[in-house]
């Protein structure tokens, strides 16, 4: 089956020596000692949504995909949390929180594929973590089998747990090389009341970093997303997308779509559109508009979703996932656009993120030749970032892509000690 040979950008395609489909964390641990018996390599697989190259096999090993493991084990309604195996997927997971009157906050465009274990592999961010935090903030425990088939079962409910070295992080964005993740305790939060939702036009990235602000404070602790939609991303959507319909008109070099979660269903609404309405007459915004109904909501989560679909047909296109700190942001974007202008007339690119995470995306294509480029387009993707003090992976993780450009991000001291974890583990 193609689905174990590739991913979904299917930028290289790996040929499995075997695939095992366990159905439990038991299954698991005995194929990993037989495997670890034989010294025989295995990757781990999930929804194989991810950008980075980290699931595709190399040529002789076994794919163990926990595709099979998707099951509820606890709701507690009492301690606010999920226990899950670790195939179930995210929108799922979602899903069964508000039916039990929760709300999970983890939300990537992927919800749909994307598996727990995947989204804990690689420390998943996504559309939220301005309020809620990344992968990380939302586990307070693991079922982890290691390399010989060891289990190791940290599934606690408490967030406090100071005895010793909190193993659950050791594991969290490891992307499966230190362990296989069979299951989890995942952290509930209230259900949310109301959600406020605003699509906006602005003229400059300096408005763009001051509506952040500016929404931060009047906001306070409701403000659970802000993404930043460049013009070229934004016009893509439109153009390739039939289902989205653009409630502005591609005429602003900045989008940015605001959300607020909060608790009451009458005031918070109003007090949102105070707010906008101030951020308009301080000419931070240029134009704007409020979704005043669950379909309008859908609409515009709609532009930043499509994104992804945006991005496949234009394919052959190379995805980054940097982190740059806000104030050089747009600077980065320039100097991109510019350099990729001279080198490559022609180019499409497109710029979008979680700017207030401080998340940048930047997404290319130079033809159909593009893969024949990336090499040089990494290097001037990556010499950027770090010259702006920047990481090379916000929240897509390494995988195969980037593991030649870790050490721009981290010293020879962190890359020793990873490797001696990596060994002490294997």
């Amino acid at each position: 089956d193609d689905r174990y040979r590739t991913d979904l950008f299917q930028v290289r395609r790996g040929e499995p020596l075997a695939v095992i489909r366990p159905a439990s964390t038991e299954d698991v641990s005995k194929a990993l000692a037989i495997c670890y018996n034989h010294r025989q390599p295995v990757v781990t697989q999930g929804g194989m949504t991810g950008l980075v190259d980290g699931a595709v096999p190399v040529a002789g090993e076994i794919v163990l995909t926990l595709e099979r493991m998707r099951e509820v084990v606890e709701v507690d309604d009492v301690a606010g949390t999920l226990t899950v195996q670790a195939g179930i997927r995210l929108q799922e997971v979602q899903e069964i929180a508000d039916e039990n009157g929760f709300f999970f906050p983890l939300d990537i465009g992927a919800r749909g594929s994307c598996t727990i274990g995947g989204n804990l592999a690689t420390n998943a961010g996504g559309n939220r973590v301005i309020r809620y935090g990344m992968m990380r903030d939302l586990t307070l425990g693991l079922e982890v089998v290691l390399a010989d088939g060891t289990l190791i079962d940290s599934r606690v409910k408490t967030i406090k747990n100071n005895t010793g070295y909190d193993l659950r992080h050791l594991f969290i964005g490891s992307e499966g090389t230190l362990g296989v993740i069979t299951g989890a305790v995942l952290r509930l939060h209230p259900k949310p009341i109301s959600q406020s939702v605003a699509f906006c036009g602005l003229e400059s990235f300096s408005a763009v970093t001051d509506l952040l602000h500016h929404l931060r404070s009047r906001l306070s602790g409701t403000l659970s997303a802000f993404e930043v939609i460049w013009q070229n991303a934004y016009r893509a959507v439109i153009e390739h997308v039939p289902t989205v319909r653009a409630p502005l008109a591609p005429e602003f070099p900045y989008y940015v779509l605001v959300e607020s979660l909060g608790g009451d269903s009458e005031a918070d609404g109003d007090y949102f559109n105070t707010v906008l309405h101030d951020a308009l007459e301080k000419d931070l915004v240029t134009d704007a508009v409020v979704a005043r109904s669950r379909k309008e909501v859908d609409g515009i989560w709609a532009i930043r979703d499509g994104i992804p679909e945006a991005l496949l047909a234009l394919r052959p296109v190379i995805n980054y996932d940097i982190s740059i700190p806000l104030a050089d942001m747009d600077a980065m974007a320039r100097r991109v656009n510019e350099t990729l202008d001279a080198a490559f007339p022609g180019h499409v690119t497109l710029d979008f993120g979680h700017i207030g995470d401080g998340n940048l995306h930047i997404s290319t294509t130079v033809g159909e030749d593009t893969k024949n480029h990336q090499s040089q387009l990494d290097d001037i993707i990556y010499d950027l970032t770090e010259q702006l003090d920047g990481s090379i992976s916000a929240e897509h993780g390494i995988g195969f892509l980037r593991r030649p450009f870790l050490g721009k991000s981290r010293s020879p001291q962190e890359l020793s000690l990873m490797r001696s974890l990596k060994r002490a583990l294997d």
